[in-house]
């Protein structure tokens, strides 16, 4: 399953402001800085990570960097507290681009595992906004039971709809995520239905994968 991460002007959203506000223009490039981008946790709140379960890490090749949860559970049923039934997790990330240089979030990638009885469904939700900007941009992602397997979903925009930060500022980014289990039909009084955002080694990733521009 996949979705629209950003469409049109609510592009604005994500992990970005216009270029109006910058004195800088950029130019396209398929250069990656050498510098490596600096991505800070300054709060993490939630149900779905509690403190010291949710880590970010920035990729080798400084073209994404990922967020990793290990303790992301919402479920139904045997077992189940009437407040498991929905976890989000809310991320306020300090983002430090190397100077002249500038970025837009191309795409997010998000993997779990889920366990849905017949009758029962789940629901992935992601919400993003640059600190500062009104608009906020969202995807919903939804499963029906049966199903019992992995899961990923990505959320992606097109490379000519990507708005970029602006040359040499720093902006916070905050990154609310959500899983919502409902029983539905399904008997919760025999069974449990459950979807998580980890793994049985817990230590399944979401993925923010980058674009880069220079500054002029």
């Amino acid at each position: 399953m996949s979705g629209v991460l950003l469409a049109g002007g609510a592009a604005a959203a994500l992990f970005a402001s216009t270029l109006a506000g910058s004195a800088m223009s950029v130019e396209p490039t398929s250069t990656v800085p050498d510098e490596k981008i600096v991505v800070g946790v300054n709060t993490v709140n939630g149900s779905g990570c509690p403190a010291g379960t949710a880590a970010v890490a920035v990729s080798p090749d400084n073209t994404a960097f990922t967020v990793t949860y290990s303790d992301y559970l919402a479920q139904v049923g045997v077992g189940a507290q009437p407040t498991d039934s929905r976890k989000n997790c809310q991320l306020n990330l300090d983002v430090h681009v190397p100077g002249g240089f500038t970025y837009a979030i191309a795409s997010v990638d998000y993997r779990g595992y889920a366990h849905l009885e017949k009758g029962a469904s789940g629901l992935q939700k992601a919400s993003y906004y640059h600190q500062g900007s009104p608009e906020t941009a969202s995807s919903t992602h939804e499963f029906k039971g049966p199903f019992s397997d992995n899961w990923q979903t990505t959320d992606s925009t097109d490379y000519g709809e990507l708005v970029w930060a602006p040359c040499g500022v720093d902006r916070n980014v905050n990154i609310n995520s959500e899983l919502r289990v409902s029983g539905g039909e399904s008997n919760t009084k025999e069974s449990t239905s459950f979807m998580t955002m980890d793994s049985t080694d817990g230590a399944v990733s979401t993925e923010y994968h980058i674009e880069w521009k220079k500054c002029e």
